[in-house]
């Protein structure tokens, strides 16, 4: 076996789970992708454990198993003994031994937080939500869920034993018991859900009687396998468990046999961002190692502790692991931006991974509302059976069009097959959007995508063209053409906008904005990560400190400052936010981020001071030191701005006249060159890059099987 990087010995180092023994201390944490319920025989979910198995992954958690019909979450939930599940998880099953990996089911009970519209049982009847106490949350759409009897508590203890005792026969290596983030294990143990005054409420020591009570059954049913809980580390729901009684639990179950803790943190309702992009690396460590703590301290201090949430780098995982108090690191996105992080990390190759950007539109966003689960950054995330990672067999000329997160996409996927692939890029570096979102404060990662793309069509002989516009001769002789040229910011129509103090955003990112106040025109997306550039610090350490005050949480310093400096900070400065007023004529603010992320990019504006004014009605001109507007009731307003930067949406660059995109399609067409649009060319209305990197992937694979 090949020796490890040096940056990530810890985190290759073997350790144990129970009976498994495992090469590495990466676990690939519980993600639900809505592939459990595919009808194709489990050839999904196959493909998906197998390449994430290949690529490193030795100790693999699936999606949420519901451990009986109003255990489902919704409907794309999975059941043991229900519409074939069985035999699909027996092939994704043997499909991770094949590549010498292990995989555990999750067991699952979405409690009050399933989504029971219009859903039916197994025998036709109308779904049913269940919980500790009758109390519904915000998303129930209006559900109020069934108090669970004396009688229908006893019976889903034996379903949660039932399907570890299936998932055993199944052949899965062991289980893990859902009994964080909020469901039903979790509602039994806080005192905001559980207002029972039976056996199973009324004291802390009661509501603790649910979870000891389904471990313990568990543990009977499935004796020889490796068995998990995971826990919340803290709920951040004001009124819920404390520290002291989650120690308290953790204490009630290590006599009980688990073989490992895995600690969350908050639950879906929590108002504390937990997951998005804005929170800091290695902000909830300081939970994990709470516990470790208490296990350390116990008769039981071999029972493994695991830390999650918020690590994209190995090298993250190798600040946790260093002083040997915890002892596994569980990643769950980053395993979808790239199957492969955990082989490619260990043989130091950490310009080659592509790192999950915490942005959420493609997996959370989706499941949330059970869309197909994917992977802005990986667009074949969940979907390899329809993208298979095989080479080609007819090697082709692809030529691809702009270096943004499209064009990178069509290029490395491409490559990666075999294809000989040339890349045009007019600007002199590669990313178009993802280079500018890589300045905003908490979206330095998105510069890693574009940082591994580079790297893997270099190390594939890729030929990359910077500072180059294509022009149709350019491409006269390829087999295939994908156009991905991206957008350019779109110009407003108001007097003044030819001042010198107005700014593109484009030019507002790359350049800074001086000092002063300033006036947004446009508060979508884009408006808002500019405000948030303009207010905020381009240092993680200084923002971690920040997060830690705002939300009252201890933040962990592990992996703070420990990576390479993730972007060069652009020149900027950063000023209070009452200097910056953002402007929208209509709509939401924010419009165009992601379901999970939007509530959280305006707290923090509004937690900084910034000014939002909405239904403008008007610009009516811009002059030194004011742009002035027609408010909402009609009244002319001045709004202070030394500089103004406008974020009014973009247009399509491939009709644009600019870096010799315009004319290469009529080009192309004319002399019979196979090709294709994506992305913001194809559609600059709503720029989506969720969108843009998936239809770049189809159409390289349609032009260039």
């Amino acid at each position: 076996m090949a020796t490890a990087a040096p940056d990530v010995a810890v985190v290759a180092s073997p350790w144990t789970l129970g009976p498994l023994r495992l090469p590495n201390r990466v676990v690939m944490g519980s993600m639900h992708t809505g592939l459990e319920v595919h009808d194709d025989g489990g050839a999904g979910m196959a493909a998906f454990y197998r390449e994430r198995a290949a690529g490193g992954a030795t100790c693999i958690i699936t999606g949420g198993i519901a451990v009986n019909d109003e255990a489902r979450g919704g409907p794309d939930f999975a059941v043991f003994g229900v519409d074939g599940a069985d035999e699909r998880f027996r092939v994704a099953v043997d499909a991770v031994h094949r590549e010498g990996g292990a995989i555990l089911a999750q067991l699952f009970h979405a409690g009050r937080y399933a989504l029971v519209g219009g859903m039916t049982d197994r025998h036709g009847n109308p779904q049913r939500a269940v919980a500790p106490s009758a109390l519904p949350w915000a998303a129930a759409r209006g559900v109020l869920p069934e108090a669970l009897t004396g009688e229908e508590i006893e019976r889903t203890i034996a379903d949660f034993a039932a399907a570890a005792r299936t998932a055993r026969d199944i052949g899965f290596d062991g289980v893990e018991i859902m009994a964080s983030e909020g469901y039903l294990i979790n509602q039994f143990h806080s005192p905001l859900t559980n207002l029972r005054d039976d056996a199973w409420g009324g004291s802390a020591e009661a509501r603790r009687r649910f979870p000891v009570a389904v471990v313990q059954a568990v543990r009977a049913a499935v004796p020889d396998l490796a068995v998990t809980i995971r826990l919340s580390g803290a709920d951040l729901m004001p009124g819920s468990s404390t520290d002291d009684e989650v120690d308290a639990l953790v204490h009630d179950l290590l006599p009980l046999g688990l073989d490992g803790i895995s600690v969350g943190i908050g639950w879906h309702e929590s108002r504390t961002p937990t997951v998005q992009a804005a929170v800091p690396h290695g902000a909830w460590l300081t939970h994990a190692s709470r516990i470790a703590r208490v296990v350390r301290a116990s008769p039981y201090p071999d029972v493994r502790v695991i830390a999650s949430n918020r690590m994209t780098d190995l090298r993250d995982g190798e600040a946790v692991l260093a002083d040997g108090l915890l002892d596994a690191v569980a990643l769950a996105r980053p395993f979808l931006a790239d199957p492969s992080i955990v082989e490619r990390s260990l043989a130091g190759r950490f310009d080659l991974v592509n790192t999950c950007i915490g942005c959420n539109q493609a997996c959370l966003d989706r499941s949330i509302v059970g869309q197909p689960v994917s992977c802005l950054v990986n667009p074949r995330a969940a979907r390899e059976v329809a993208f298979p990672a095989r080479p080609t067999t007819d090697p082709k000329r692809v030529d691809v069009v702009g270096g943004g997160p499209a064009g990178l996409a069509a290029a490395v996927d491409a490559a990666r097959r075999g294809h000989r692939v040339t890349l045009w890029e007019a600007a002199a570096e590669l990313g178009g959007q993802f280079g500018l979102a890589a300045v905003i404060p908490g979206k330095e990662d998105y510069a890693a995508t574009v940082r591994a793309a580079r790297a893997e069509l270099d190390d594939r002989g890729a030929t990359v063209h910077l500072g180059r516009a294509a022009t149709t001769a350019d491409l006269l002789d390829s087999d295939a053409v994908v156009l991905a040229p991206g957008v350019v910011p779109r110009e407003v129509d108001v007097p003044g906008a030819d001042l010198p103090h107005v700014l593109s955003y484009e030019r507002a990112l790359r350049e800074g904005v001086p000092a002063g106040t300033v006036a947004i025109i446009g508060g979508g997306g884009i408006g808002v990560d500019t405000a948030a550039f303009l207010t905020e610090s381009p240092d993680e350490v200084v923002r971690a400190a920040d997060f830690a005050e705002r939300w009252d949480v201890p933040v962990a310093s592990d992996v703070l400052g420990d990576l390479p400096q993730r972007q060069p900070v652009a020149v900027r400065t950063t000023r209070p936010g009452d200097q910056v007023t953002v402007l929208r004529r209509s709509g939401k603010f924010g419009q165009g981020v992601g379901l999970t992320s939007r509530w959280v990019a305006l707290g923090r504006l509004r937690d900084a001071g910034v000014r939002m004014v909405g239904g403008v009605q008007e610009y009516l001109r811009i002059e030194p030191g004011a742009l002035w507007i027609r408010d909402e009731d009609g009244e002319e307003r001045r709004i202070p701005a030394d500089s103004v930067v406008v974020c009014a949406g973009q247009e399509t660059a491939v009709h644009a006249d600019r870096d010799g995109a315009a004319g290469l399609e009529p080009g192309l067409r004319a002399a019979g060159v196979p090709y294709a649009v994506v992305g913001g060319a194809r559609d600059a209305r709503s720029v989506d890059a969720v969108r843009a990197t998936s239809e770049a992937l189809e159409a390289v694979r349609s032009l260039a099987p």
